[in-house]
C-alpha cells in the first residue's frame, strides 16, 4: 500500500533539507530511520516526523521492513520579508526561507 505525508511551511532552507532526503531516498524505512540517527544536520527532525508520519500512513504497520521509500522531495515555499535597519534611515530585506516536505512510501 501507498502512503504519502507532507509536511508545509519548515522555516528551513530547502536546500539544506534537501541534502538530508537524497541521503535516504530508495532505502527501506527501518533503514532511513537508522540513518537519520547518524546525520548531524537540524533538518533530521522534520524529515523524521515526515516519515514516521508516511509509514504510518500506509497501514503497513505489521511489516515496516517492507515499506521502502520511493519518492522523497522537497519544494520552496512562501519566503517570510523582515526589515533590518540600516545607516542613513534605509532598510534591507532579510527573506527568511520556508519548506514543502513530502515523502512517499510504499
Amino acid at each position: 500500500m501507498k502512503g504519502t505525508a507532507k509536511s508545509k511551511y519548515i522555516r528551513m532552507s530547502p536546500r539544506k533539507i534537501g541534502l538530508v532526503l537524497d541521503q535516504i531516498r530508495g532505502k527501506s524505512a527501518d533503514e532511513a530511520f537508522v540513518l537519520l540517527d547518524f546525520i548531524n544536520k537540524r533538518a533530521v527532525s522534520p524529515v523524521r516526523k515526515t516519515l514516521k508520519s508516511a509509514v504510518a500512513n500506509a497501514a503497513a504497520l505489521d511489516k515496516p521492513e517492507s515499506v521502502k521509500i520511493v519518492k522523497a522531495w522537497v519544494g520552496q515555499g512562501p519566503r517570510l520579508k523582515r526589515l533590518k535597519p540600516r545607516a542613513m534611515g534605509r532598510a534591507d530585506i532579510l527573506m527568511k526561507p520556508t519548506a514543502h516536505i513530502q515523502i512517499e512510501v510504499e
